[in-house]
């Protein structure tokens, strides 16, 4: 069976509300472009685990608002093991509908490596205090 890891599963994705409180509460690191906002929550899990929010008002057409959501799962199933694991949460802001795939690829990947840096820089301020 050659999907399990390679797809998207329950595992890998932020299921209610409880989950995405505990990002919109407190967020360890966050990283803000015009058309979207990455909130992230170090988690204890063994990978990343990704929620959407993509509202009707932001983005009109329900094929826009799936292609969005197609696109961020797939960066994120790439994104490599090794990084420390967080919970993300992508809110879609009015113009993310109007770019090309590679164009919110390009933009996910910037904001990520903000995120990463963010929480690898909180990662190791917090093993340092122990």
């Amino acid at each position: 069976m050659a999907g399990q890891s390679s797809g998207f599963g329950k595992e890998k994705r932020l299921l209610n509300a409880k989950d995405y409180s505990r990002v919109f509460d407190n967020p360890d690191a966050r990283a803000s472009h015009q058309n979207v906002l990455l909130l992230a929550k170090i988690n204890d899990r063994t990978g990343h685990r990704l929620g959407l929010v993509i509202a009707k008002k932001n983005v009109r057409l329900a094929v826009h608002r799936n292609r969005i959501k197609r696109v961020a799962r797939e960066f994120l199933r790439t994104r490599p093991a090794g990084e420390s694991a967080v919970d993300v949460v992508l809110l879609a802001r009015r113009g993310i509908g109007d770019l090309a795939n590679a164009e919110l690829s390009s933009i996910l990947q910037q904001q990520w490596k903000k995120l990463i840096h963010q929480t690898t820089k909180m990662t190791l301020n917090n093993s340092q205090d122990s």
